[in-house]
């Protein structure tokens, strides 16, 4: 005789966010499936759209997820060290650590880019980065702090990105945080 109620996971939305990011680290994005997702996770085919909505619903998640341990991390970095160079490290670990999220995050046409819940992690990650640009000895010499976070970001994240596709020239080394704070060191440290 079937119970009377039917199986409940009781953690499923977690439970579906890790079956997604071991999948996305698989194979990436363009491959995910809700049916794939669910047979991860063990729970019905159903359960991934009934608890997402779709398969952007569930990136949504992967990308709000990925923000909010990011903004966890810089946060961290910059009250341990109090130093930006190293929250820009920190960034560069945060994409090679939690590529899945990572290569997620920046591709607004995956998930909804609208969700409430991923803009206000967007916006905690985003005042995490920025939150220690005032430090940085440019800033000092009247540089515009807007223009010297999106200054850092994007070495940061460029570099984060040509890391992890193998661009860079093979005299950096194998030691991702060495090299970023190599590099990084030229935007953020005195001459």
């Amino acid at each position: 005789m079937p119970p009377d109620r039917p199986y409940h996971h009781g953690h499923l939305r977690s439970a579906i966010l890790a079956a997604a990011v071991d999948a996305l680290t698989e194979s990436g994005p363009a491959r995910l499936s809700l049916r794939d997702l669910a047979r991860r996770a063990g729970v019905s085919h159903a359960a991934p759209a009934h608890h997402f909505g779709d398969k952007a619903g569930v990136l949504t998640a992967v990308a709000a997820e990925g923000y909010n341990l990011l903004a966890d991390a810089l946060t961290a970095t910059q009250e341990r060290a109090g130093d930006f160079l190293e929250v820009g490290v920190a960034y560069v670990r945060f994409a090679i650590d939690h590529r899945a999220h990572f290569e997620v995050m920046f591709r607004p046409d995956l998930y909804h880019p609208d969700d409430p819940a991923l803009a206000a992690a967007r916006r905690r990650a985003g005042d995490a980065l920025y939150s220690g640009v005032g430090s940085v000895s440019a800033t000092k010499r009247g540089l515009d702090l807007p223009l010297a976070g999106v200054s850092a970001w994007c070495l940061v994240h460029g570099f984060a990105t040509l890391w992890l596709n193998h661009a860079l020239p093979a005299g950096l080394g194998n030691d991702p945080q060495a090299a970023a704070r190599a590099v990084a060191a030229l935007l953020f440290r005195p001459p």
